[in-house]
């Protein structure tokens, strides 16, 4: 992935998010095909933004294009970005156009108010950068799941609903509105690019988040390690009571109900998808368009619980669709079902999402699916990784 699509010379942007899973791998691929970028970030644990920049660039190989990166320490919550007013009006003078990738993705109402402050509050410094610097473009970031919950098409716009499956979804549809807002008052084309739940690379495997998709598989991993421990060590005297036992082959009998909604299925992008189909939106995007960088051929549940059993090497998962009034859960259906609560909407999502624009501007780039072969090189590098952040892993020398 090399050059630009429009066939037109480098460029640069300002970036920011640069160290999250979106915006890291989206960096690198800015930086391979010659764009300069300017992120805008801050320390973390002590560690400052350049030597988070450098090991996410070395991580994905991009190590020796840093000298393309100026990176300056920022803080959205403050005014100016909490830069000082030579830095903030020498950088408004260059009239960049502004990426905003970085965001809260938690599901968690206990943490309201960081994932707002990030997503909503945090926003309006960065909006504030573009009407001063009078940006030429402000691309946003946002989710496919913006668009509220509910079933059926949803088009490429922004949807008029405070309906959302949880605090994170209903942010990024604040965060839109202010998006929309800000850049029509300042006169700033903008972008809204969303994509759906984004997974590692669909090559490689690689990752440096283990969320989403990653967590229902890490909570089926984990129960069946309990259930292999107490085989093992114990002659499986828990395991027997909740019929779980071990076949001769070596898979283990799990007996494990999910009781779902309704029927769906899970729209999932592989991130060097997410990257490829970005930058030809920021190439030819239009101004004032949503774009939803999403999978036209979603993955129903029945065929990623196949998927599970045969890496996992277990069977007896069991999906239904239907109430769970009064139903009495074992152990192991218990732990499950707590641990995927948050991810329930998901698995039972009914939403088609329109995408003839994103098509348009991708030329009809083609959207891998997850197959069983791409969902088993993901699965074993979360596994390699001890299921821990895959780049703080690689930087603590517990992987390639």
């Amino acid at each position: 992935m090399s050059g630009r699509a429009d066939g037109s010379g480098p460029r640069t942007y300002v970036l920011t998010g640069a160290t999250g899973f979106l915006g890291g791998h989206l960096m690198a691929a800015l930086l391979e095909r010659g764009d300069r970028l300017v992120v805008l970030g801050r320390s973390s644990n002590g560690t400052p933004l350049r030597e988070r920049i450098l090991r996410y660039a070395r991580w994905l190989g991009r190590s020796g294009q840093i000298d393309r990166v100026e990176s300056i320490e920022a803080d959205f919550l403050r005014p100016r970005c909490g830069l000082s007013p030579a830095v903030y009006e020498s950088l408004c003078s260059r009239a960049l156009p502004i990426i905003h990738a970085a965001s809260d993705t938690r599901f968690s109402e206990v943490k309201r108010s960081e994932i707002t402050e990030t997503n909503v509050l945090g926003l309006k410094g960065v909006l504030g950068l573009a009407e001063d610097g009078r940006a030429p473009f402000f691309h946003y970031i946002s989710t496919a799941f913006a668009s509220g919950t509910g079933s059926g098409g949803c088009p490429e716009r922004v949807a008029d609903t405070e309906e959302f499956a949880n605090v994170y979804e209903e942010t990024k549809a604040r965060a839109e509105r202010e998006v929309i807002a800000a850049c029509r008052r300042g006169a700033i084309p903008y972008t809204l690019i969303r994509p759906s739940i984004v997974y590692g690379d669909s090559r490689t495997g690689r990752s440096t988040r283990f969320n989403a998709l990653y967590f229902n598989v890490k909570s089926l991993h984990l129960i069946r390690d309990i259930y292999l421990g107490d085989i093992r060590k114990n002659g499986g005297r828990k395991s027997g009571a909740h019929g779980v036992s071990l076949d001769e082959d070596g898979t283990l009998h799990l007996p494990l109900r999910i009781r779902l909604p309704r029927r769906g299925s899970l729209n999932l992008v592989p991130i060097d998808y997410f990257v490829a189909a970005t930058l030809a939106i920021l190439d030819g995007a239009e101004d004032e368009s949503v774009y939803h960088v999403t999978n036209p051929r979603p993955n129903d549940l029945e065929e990623l619980a196949g998927f599970c059993e045969s890496f996992l090497r277990i069977r007896g998962i069991d999906i239904r669709y239907s109430p769970r009034d009064g139903e009495v859960l074992s152990p192991p259906e218990a732990l499950l079902n707590r641990l995927i609560e948050p991810y329930r909407p998901y698995l039972a999502d009914t939403r088609r999402f329109e995408r003839a624009r994103t098509d348009t501007v991708t030329g009809g780039l083609p959207v891998p699916r997850l197959t069983y072969d791409n969902f088993e090189r993901c699965m074993q590098y979360a596994v390699d990784m001890k299921w821990r952040d895959g780049l703080q892993f690689d930087i603590e020398g517990g992987s390639q």
